[in-house]
């Protein structure tokens, strides 16, 4: 069989799952079904691969082409066949209106009635009822969004009204991802409300789907639809269309808005039922599925079932294997989200239509600001140790049975350790008195009413210690604490939340992250950490939950003693607000692999990047709880520590380390790049042949109890609003840049030194923040940005989620007396951008809509990285899917884009 015969054979089975009878020419029958793609029909163009007939009219080709070829090109022969056809054939139009280029293994779609025909990858064929109705119709949908009516802003915030307009010009460029950023309690659901209503009244679209982060979060915006009037129609929205909020593994055919968790519908679209605990975890504590569990086409949910996917707060749903759902639909993906990413703009192309940060949102009381209040105790910051002889109770973690164990050596634990291996109550008791003692005095002077307070836990244990502390300090009964999370029994946890939300008690809610994302309480003041997080976007959208304001009479309602919400208040007893935060992905791939069956798949001879880097992880974490003998055992079997073996199954991950060991080899070729990686996961990977590591590793994993310290004391270092470590920080980083500015190109440049180059570079601002962070600074940007805020609160704003090296520069700026106002680096691009714009006009050089999208383009990647060059043309995605260089070159002239560039990184460059 030739590989075209093989693709073709795909095909055929790709048509028949889409429901099309697939014919030879010499035995066509029309009225074999609604759908038939007939072999090889002669068209005046020649014989095509496959002529589509619905209803027994033509309607388009299929081009089919061997695994392996791109399909760009191919369009333009199926082009070919679209021109008249003969006389004798029943046709929808005088031309064919659809074309599908596909290889089996990928497949391109267009529909010519577009006002810019434009093939785009699907998942798989659309139905043939699919097809019929659109046809129909009579028009696409891309046509149809093209005559929408102008917004009518009544009702609707400004951040709104901007955020509809963006996202109505997007889709009406046919933009396939398009990103909305705007704050908590800015009103994202409502805003996508008032966009779905447009788009079903004046466009006809199709269903809508709408991913949220969690259950409870799907049963919020529910209500929000449900409660939704639009405008003009005197009627609810329920009361126009249907709303399914998805608990089975059916899409109701009459629904016109889909709600649902990106867990849920991949489990749906799979065929299999979902444990109802993951459909109400957040898609920031859930890992990818398998990677041995892909999707495949479901005729029951077929591709065309949604046209518009609305992504509200899912950051980590759109990644991984989960990605899958969005890639499987024909759809449209909007993104809702008040923290973006770096990753988050990165998949959404960067096509952020419309921009409303917290600062904003503070400014028009839209939301409250915070002040962080830290609580430094003794055990919490150094750990402890028991000394031998005691006997101390241990905990099984899955019964909760208590035995009590005399120890023969001191047990020392780390701070690390704590609520994972050994629970400390005093250490928890003692943040809650620190808690209870600063509230009249400190944190809210003058009240008698404990804040509403929401407390986030390590793990369920954890949350279930610190509710019976809460009770115990505060001498209340059970009423006044209650833990929120998916084991709750009894009470659905829906019940709580609104019970927390709209009654005086509980005062205290403990959750691990069940209320992290999304969940709405305005009444919430207090904020408190007995967990790190080391996601950026994670703890900004945790931190979040307290910013939303509320009425000063609905305010008295829950908490009668309260004035007015004026701010909230983040308790961090744990350092989350000092640590190092990450926008990148997980270290960990495979969650749902479990340890011993990973170590055994390495042993057996695994050595995917995803195994490795798992391994790494997890390894990572075990070493993180081991207490030193435990650590000592595993060196003495393998000949290392652990944490040098996480760190080779890395590094053997690790595309920059891999880079590095292929130019200390002097092999920079692809094929050389190839053989160092598998040499370094070999070598990383052969340690795991040695069964006794393995069942070591195992046997260190699989300890299960908790051993409970009811010895040792705790009392608190230190508590408020402290400005000491600040101001030490803001020192330190003074006295690096005063050492260092004859020595890093970017501060001689800052400096505006004689001698310094003529503009900052993407390597010289990198060159300085790896500077920092090495000894004997280890100065963290964001850590001093915060201390900035801290100490200078009027003229800070938050960083950029996402684009800390860029930021650096304002940050050093600030630092050096050079701004009076510390703002992201892309406050003073956008001001430096519009100048540049204005004196390019005056200069006689306007620019048309089509550069003026280039000069956006370019001005957002200076944004974020500091400079445009001409081989980010080339290497950057989103100029290279625009035609990159010779594009470019086409726009602004081959001579003139290069000065171009200079001139526009140079000007925006400056504060």
């Amino acid at each position: 069989m030739t590989p075209e015969s093989k693709a073709r054979q795909t095909i055929d089975s790709l048509l028949a799952a889409a429901g099309w009878m697939v014919q030879e020419r010499e035995e066509m029958n029309l009225g074999a079904g609604l759908g038939v793609a007939v072999r090889e029909y002669p068209l005046p163009a020649g014989p095509c691969d496959y002529l589509l007939f619905v209803d027994r009219k033509a309607c388009g080709v299929i081009e089919a082409k061997p695994e392996g070829v791109t399909l760009t090109g191919v369009a333009e022969q199926s082009a070919g066949y679209m021109g008249a056809l003969p006389a004798h054939l029943q046709s929808w139009a005088p031309n064919l209106l659809f074309d599908y280029e596909s290889t089996g293994a990928e497949t391109l779609f267009r529909d010519l009635r577009d006002p810019e025909p434009r093939s785009r990858r699907v998942f798989a064929f659309h139905r043939p009822e699919a097809l019929l109705a659109t046809l129909e119709k009579g028009s696409s949908l891309r046509a149809r969004l093209q005559s929408l009516p102008p917004l009518d802003p009544r009702g609707l915030r400004a951040c709104q009204v901007e955020a509809i307009e963006g996202l109505e010009a997007s889709l009406k460029r046919a933009d396939p991802r398009a990103l909305v950023q705007m704050a908590t309690g800015a009103g994202k659901t409502f805003t996508a409300c008032n966009l779905v209503m447009r788009l079903l009244a004046h466009a006809d679209i199709g269903r809508v789907l709408f991913l949220v982060d969690r259950k409870n979060l799907g049963d919020q915006t529910r209500k929000e639809f449900q409660r939704f009037q639009p405008p003009g129609t005197g009627k609810l929205f329920t009361e126009l269309y249907n709303i399914q909020h998805l608990s089975g593994r059916r899409v109701d055919p009459s629904s016109s808005v889909v709600i649902s968790t990106v867990q849920r519908l991949y489990a749906t679209l799979r065929g299999e039922d979902i444990d109802e605990e993951l459909d109400e975890t957040s898609g920031f504590e859930l890992g990818d599925p398998a990677e041995e569990r892909p999707v495949t086409y479901n005729p029951d949910i077929p591709i065309e079932t949604f046209d518009l996917i609305i992504v509200d707060e899912c950051h980590r749903s759109i990644y991984g294997v989960w990605r899958q759902v969005l890639d499987y639909f024909d759809a449209f993906v909007v993104g809702l989200t008040a923290t973006p990413s770096g990753h988050t703009l990165g998949f959404f192309n960067r096509n952020l239509v419309s921009e409303y940060p917290y600062e904003r949102s503070v400014i028009d009381e839209v939301n409250v600001g915070h002040e962080i209040f830290r609580i430094r105790t003794e055990r919490g910051e150094q750990g402890g140790r028991i000394k031998a002889g005691y006997s101390v109770p241990k905990r099984d973690r899955h019964t909760r049975r208590e035995r009590y164990e005399t120890l023969e050596a001191d047990l020392a634990y780390t701070k690390k350790d704590l609520d994972r291996s050994v629970l400390v109550p005093n250490q928890i008791r003692t943040v809650l008195e620190a808690y209870r003692d600063a509230l009249p005095t400190q944190l809210f002077p003058g009240r008698k009413e404990v804040p509403k307070t929401l407390i986030f836990a390590k793990d369920d244990h954890h949350a279930e210690e610190i509710v019976k502390a809460a009770w115990e300090v505060f001498g209340k009964g059970n009423a006044f604490a209650k833990k929120i999370t998916y084991r709750v029994t009894g009470t659905d946890p829906a019940q709580l939340i609104n019970e927390f939300r709209n009654e005086y008690n509980p005062r205290i809610a403990v959750t691990v992250d069940m209320i992290a994302t999304g969940t709405d309480i305005k009444p919430l003041e207090v904020v408190m950490f007995l967990r790190d997080v080391r996601s950026e976007i994670y703890y900004e959208q945790m931190k979040g939950r307290g910013a939303r304001t509320i009425g000063s009479t609905e305010l008295r309602q829950v908490t009668p003693d309260a004035a007015v919400k004026d701010r909230f208040i983040v308790i961090d007893a744990v350092g989350v607000s000092e640590s190092a935060k990450t926008p990148s992905q997980p270290l960990e791939r495979k969650r749902t692999v479990p340890f011993d069956t990973l170590l055994d798949r390495i042993a057996a001879g695994a050595r995917t990047d995803d195994a490795l880097s798992s391994l790494a992880g997890r390894l990572a974490k075990l070493n993180a709880k081991l207490p030193p003998e435990e650590r000592a055992r595993v060196e003495a079997v393998a000949g290392r520590d652990l944490h040098a073996i996480a760190r080779t199954l890395f590094e053997a991950t690790d595309a920059d380390a891999v880079e590095a060991e292929a130019r200390r080899r002097g092999t920079l070729s692809d094929a050389g790049k190839a053989r160092v990686a598998a040499d370094m996961k070999e070598a990383a990977a052969r340690l795991f042949d040695d069964p006794r590591l393995r069942r070591l590793l195992k046997e260190l994993q699989h300890q299960s109890e908790l051993t409970i310290d009811c010895i040792s004391t705790d009392r608190v270092i230190s508590g408020g609003f402290e400005a000491r470590q600040a101001e030490e920080k803001v020192a330190a980083f003074r006295r690096f840049l005063e050492e260092k500015g004859d020595e890093l190109a970017a501060l001689q440049i800052l400096y505006g030194r004689p001698y310094a180059a003529r503009r900052l570079t993407y390597a010289m601002v990198d060159e300085m923040r790896a500077a920092m962070t090495r000894p004997p600074w280890e100065l963290e940007p964001l850590a001093i940005w915060a201390a900035y805020q801290r100490l200078e609160r009027g003229k800070v704003r938050d960083p950029t989620p996402g684009r800390v090296l860029a930021d650096l520069i304002a940050l050093t700026r600030f630092a050096l007396g050079l701004t009076g106002e510390l703002h992201p680096f892309s406050v003073d691009v956008e001001r430096q951008f519009n100048l540049w714009i204005g004196r390019e006009k005056k200069a006689g050089r306007p620019y048309t809509d089509e550069q003026m999208n280039w000069l956006r383009l370019f001005r957002d990647h200076i944004a974020v990285n500091v400079e445009m060059t001409p081989a980010d043309l080339q290497e950057i995605g989103r100029f290279a899917e625009r035609g990159g260089r010779i594009a470019a070159n086409r726009l602004f002239g081959r001579d003139r884009l290069p000065a171009l560039l200079d001139d526009l990184t140079e000007t925006l460059q400056v504060a």
